[in-house]
């Protein structure tokens, strides 16, 4: 589809952002499957549920639009799912706390690459109109913030200290 105009991007990039939670979901299964802090699990946990829901909510909107989400592959996102993979997963480690302590790095590398995709949609369905679109999307740029802070708060407040 060639891109002539600002719905053309902005459709392109919900797609791209439902890729990226697709494949970042996974890994982060994955992760909280590996972290042995409690608190960082259950962090992860409910990570993984929130990275569903912004996937179920681009889904959405790309449907919303007449067109299908699994349209488009990100490649961003799949190179931060292979770094979290081999250095948080496929690494030796001979202490956990230091497992954790990459885990999180990781895991705040993925989230970030979604920070600034929730961030354009957001500001691109803003200045098309779609009111409905940039609410639900301004949702999940919240859930993704609170979800870095969250992480960032364990690392500081727990792991960090441990695997120090």
């Amino acid at each position: 589809m060639p891109m002539n105009t600002l719905k053309d991007v902005y459709i392109d990039q919900v797609k791209d952002l439902y890729s990226a939670c697709n494949q970042s979901h996974k890994m982060t299964v994955q992760l909280a499957d590996a972290a042995t802090n409690e608190t960082l699990k259950g962090a992860l946990t409910a990570g993984a549920e929130g990275i569903k829901d912004g996937m179920e909510a681009a889904a959405a909107i790309v449907k919303a639009h007449g067109e299908e989400p699994s349209d488009e592959f990100c490649k961003g996102m799949e190179g931060l799912v292979k770094e979290a993979k081999a250095h948080a997963i496929d690494e030796d480690f001979g202490d956990r706390d230091a497992r954790d302590a990459m885990i999180i790095t990781q895991y705040q590398r993925m989230v970030h690459y979604g920070i600034a995709g929730w961030g354009c949609v957001v500001a691109f369905a803003k200045r098309l109109g779609l009111d409905e679109d940039a609410h639900t999307l301004q949702k999940c740029l919240d859930d993704t913030y609170d979800g870095d802070r969250r992480m960032t708060e364990i690392a500081a407040g727990e792991v960090n200290r441990a695997a120090a």
